[in-house]
């Protein structure tokens, strides 16, 4: 049997938090906010270096249809990976990005309502954008806070 992730009320009515245990429940609750995503989203992923972005993303692609989830990986090197689902995924990571310019030179704008946009490392974005904002905090073991909010 396999356990639910705990869900606590939010600071807000805006905001949700998650505790997960495994990366199984991670996945699991990326996969059902994003089964009901319109196809437009900007999903705003933050966290330290192996907090479970990387995982989040997963989730979010196997909600969105994404049939081989193992190719989601994070796209430290190429930047940005694009994959097929019921509507076009955009997966984007900034932690190689130092500069603004660099950023703002991997063309962001060009993705935004043109599929779902995922984005590691948003608090590096030089600029505002709103979306879903999903903060993720490592505890013991494989234990996950996710605080999920909309911007």
């Amino acid at each position: 049997m396999t356990a639910r992730p705990k869900e606590k009320a939010g600071a807000d009515e805006m905001s949700r938090l998650v505790i997960t245990r495994s990366e199984e429940e991670t996945i699991r609750v990326a996969e059902e906010l994003a089964v009901a995503f319109k196809g437009t989203e900007v999903v705003l992923l933050s966290g330290e270096l192996g907090a479970g972005k990387t995982v989040f993303a997963k989730g979010l692609a196997a909600g969105l249809g994404v049939a081989d989830t193992s190719r989601v990986c994070s796209p430290s090197y190429t930047l940005v990976n694009i994959y097929k689902g019921r509507v076009p995924v955009f997966h984007i990571d900034l932690y190689r990005l130092e500069k603004n310019s660099e950023i703002q030179d991997i063309g962001l704008e060009d993705y935004l309502g043109e599929g779902v946009v995922i984005i590691e490392w948003a608090e590096r974005l030089p600029f505002p954008l709103n979306g879903i904002r999903v903060a993720i905090e490592p505890g013991a073991d494989d234990t996950r806070t996710i605080t999920i909010s909309h911007s």
